[in-house]
């Protein structure tokens, strides 16, 4: 099972989270790493800065920021299947700085993950 949450969010009780990676490219604004339970940070699948820039989380822009990204993650099976295979095993929960919880790229991912 596959869930999304913001990193600023408290985790789910007990075990309810799973395996927690955190999927953005820089760490969160305000966070200590020691502040938060995460148990990877996979940065290397977090969109480009380019494309992070371009985005800028404007929703007009969602849909050609889901293709691009989507091209952008063909390079990179290996960090999918890794999380791909996490998700077999158990509950994960794919952790994301961004305020939009509905416009972000652990939405992409998790569509992609299943």
């Amino acid at each position: 099972m596959v869930k999304i949450r913001r990193i600023y969010d408290s985790p789910a009780p007990g075990p309810g989270d799973g395996k927690r990676f955190l999927v953005d490219r820089l760490w969160p604004r305000g966070l200590k790493k020691e502040e938060v339970v995460v148990d990877e940070w996979i940065k290397d699948v977090a969109p480009s800065n380019d494309l992070r820039k371009w985005f800028g989380h404007d929703p007009s822009k969602w849909q050609e920021f889901k293709k691009r990204y989507t091209q952008e993650l063909e390079g990179k099976q290996e960090l999918l299947a890794k999380l791909k295979r996490e998700a077999r095993a158990g509950t994960i929960t794919i952790l994301y700085a961004a305020r939009d919880e509905e416009h972000n790229n652990a939405a992409v991912l998790k569509s992609l993950i299943g």
